[in-house]
């Protein structure tokens, strides 16, 4: 059995996540209180009580994702000590978890990298007026078309007939006004602070970059898929170049899903972060896959009984 991990990205966010870990699992909680004190806020309490609009916040839900997975994946080596993992991946702000519990940096490392790339895109939401909306039931190729015609960019590429554009709120409007002559089903602007991947992020992507040029990585333990290539990559200097790219490029999620079938040969994809948003995606990428999801206690256990079956 092969096993590859994969993180959520913002938007999977939701109040009281990480709480029962907490509770029941001290390596977890001491992950939870090391990130407060690095922090020097109370990411915790956003997590665990909320309130909603408070978590939602990129500068606060980007670490929560970050922190949230990491310590899902402590309790579950402090249940399973031999558990083991071949290949990793995440979604978006995802792909910074996966490289760090493939060891590319550690905790702490990870932690202010993210923290800087959630501040870094908040403050060019703030610069600009950006939107985001998916579009559904469409071909790729119909939807490139609708992008180029409205001026936007390709954001994300979810799963088939699934796709999120992303840049200026008036051309998201035309786009959205437009897509069922492009073959959508429907269309569905986004509640989001502002147009990430897109160009509107360039001023994040230049800031992170500098951010990435001046932090120590080390090659992962393990093979970690890149959304922006949709490719396994190893070298530092590569991973640096992705990390920064992924701001304003597109997150290519089923080829990234691909990858992990086919090229690392898992057959079994394990998400860990709240509610089981990349599981629902992978099961329309790929029926070759065993999909899971570990989310909170009772789930690890789930999955606990089900690997050791």
């Amino acid at each position: 059995m092969k096993i590859g991990l994969m993180f959520a990205g913002q938007g999977a966010q939701t109040v009281g996540m990480g709480h029962d870990i907490y509770e029941a699992f001290p390596s977890a909680a001491k992950l939870f209180r090391h990130a407060d004190e690095l922090l020097k806020y109370d990411l915790t309490q956003a997590m665990f009580h909320g309130p909603a609009e408070e978590l939602t916040k990129t500068a606060i839900c980007q670490p929560a994702l970050y922190v949230h997975g990491l310590a899902l994946l402590s309790a579950l080596k402090s249940v399973l000590p031999n558990f083991r993992f071949d290949a990793a991946a995440g979604l978006s702000l995802g792909e910074f978890t996966a490289y760090a519990a493939a060891g590319a940096f550690d905790f702490e490392t990870g932690l202010r990298l993210v923290t800087q790339r959630a501040r870094f895109m908040q403050e060019a939401c703030e610069q600009t007026t950006g939107s985001m909306a998916a579009i559904i039931g469409a071909e790729e190729t119909s939807v490139r078309d609708l992008a180029a015609a409205t001026d936007v960019d390709i954001a994300n590429l979810n799963c088939p007939g699934q796709i999120v554009i992303s840049g200026e709120q008036s051309k998201i409007a035309l786009a959205v006004s437009l897509a069922k002559e492009y073959g959508a089903r429907k269309a569905v602007e986004l509640k989001v602070a502002g147009a990430f991947h897109s160009r509107l992020m360039e001023s994040a992507y230049e800031r992170l970059r500098q951010e990435l040029e001046n932090t120590p990585l080390l090659p992962p333990s393990v093979p970690v898929v890149c959304n922006v290539d949709a490719i396994a990559v190893g070298d530092p200097s590569d991973i640096r170049r992705t990390l920064a790219e992924q701001v304003t490029g597109t997150v290519r999620w089923t080829e990234s899903v691909q990858c992990l079938v086919n090229q690392q040969r898992c057959d079994v994809l394990l998400e860990l972060g709240p509610g089981a948003i990349l599981a629902g995606l992978v099961n329309r990428i790929s029926k070759e896959v065993r999909v899971l999801n570990v989310s909170n206690k009772a789930t690890l256990e789930e999955v606990v009984k089900s690997l050791t079956v």
